[in-house]
């Protein structure tokens, strides 16, 4: 069974519960129903998607008529072709068709996608959406090929995957020294839930960064902070350990810039010389071995769902 991860972790390093532990990252888990090989927490507990601030939540016009169908772009995602916005490059490069004629506009509506092909491809109806999570190694780029010719994430998945797996997308990036959670599905417009700010969905990471910080510069991130012009809004961060100038640090956040906690760190004057992702929403590493991957049990992936539908209908 997977070690359970602390919710509430106290602001002062000093200050910590008896026989709390402090040193390097752990190995998080789940509940008490979740695999050592990776855990679920309850969508609504601390993890699970938060209401976002100031989003518009206004509802559709009732007198508007109901559109009978969805657009092929979405339909494309849901079906796992790429995500809705790389499909839309796909329709504007002609790669389309519909019964042999290109489409022309993404915002073409469909009720399924008999007769569509994609490069005169037939595209096959969804399957039920999947999620993985896989333990990223660092040194693999975050995508499906590079030009430079450095190993992707793809070159691990073909030995971590079941041979009859869909094809996945990564839910967001890791850098290319990053290592830590990565999600994967086979659903387009899931991943796309998944990757909005406006989700709320907090990730959490600890970095081992060398430099002099206290507890009150970590605690400054949770107003924010603007680097180089670019701003990184809430962060929770937490200074686990320090043993001279090496610190490791826990961060909670939600928008998930490029490369967000390593330019905020050197903000402050730290050297970032580790940095591994530990969470995503109420999915944790837990035991996943490095560069393994495990499936989602589907009861799970559901729930999770329909809580992330429910927090972004409010």
């Amino acid at each position: 069974m997977a070690h359970g991860a602390r919710v509430n972790r106290p602001k002062n390093p000093n200050d910590r519960r008896p026989g709390a532990r402090s040193g390097p990252p752990r190995k998080t888990g789940g509940t008490k129903s979740a695999p050592a090989k990776g855990g679920f927490k309850n969508a609504g507990g601390r993890r699970g998607p938060r209401k976002p601030q100031g989003r518009d939540t206004q509802a559709p016009d009732p007198n508007l008529p109901k559109r009978d169908g969805d657009r092929i772009a979405k339909l494309l995602a849901r079906a796992g072709i790429a995500s809705r916005r790389e499909v839309e490059r796909m329709i504007e490069d002609g790669r389309v068709a519909i019964n042999g004629e290109v489409v022309e506009t993404p915002a073409t509506v469909l009720t399924s996608l008999k007769g569509v092909t994609v490069d005169g491809n037939p595209v096959a109806a969804p399957e039920r959406t999947r999620l993985f999570l896989f333990n990223k190694p660092a040194g693999l780029l975050t995508a499906e090929r590079d030009p430079k010719g450095r190993p992707t994430i793809y070159t691990a998945l073909r030995n971590a995957l079941p041979a009859d797996t869909p094809r996945l997308m990564p839910v967001g990036r890791l850098d290319y020294n990053t290592e830590g959670l990565l999600l994967l599905t086979n659903d387009g417009e899931f991943k796309r839930a998944l990757e909005l700010p406006s989700s709320g969905i907090p990730r959490t990471y600890r970095a081992k960064a060398m430099g002099k910080v206290g507890q009150n510069d970590l605690e400054a991130l949770f107003e924010g902070v603007t680097v180089d012009g670019v701003h990184y809004g809430q962060i929770e961060a937490n200074l686990e350990r320090r043993n001279g100038l090496q610190n490791w640090i826990e961060l909670t956040l939600t928008e998930g810039k490029n490369r967000e906690v390593r330019n905020v760190l050197e903000h402050l004057g730290l050297q970032v010389s580790r940095l591994l992702r530990v969470a995503y929403g109420p999915f944790e590493l837990g035991d996943l071995g490095r560069g393994a991957a495990f499936e989602v049990k589907q009861g799970d992936v559901e729930r999770f769902r329909k809580a992330l539908a429910r927090e972004r209908a409010k």
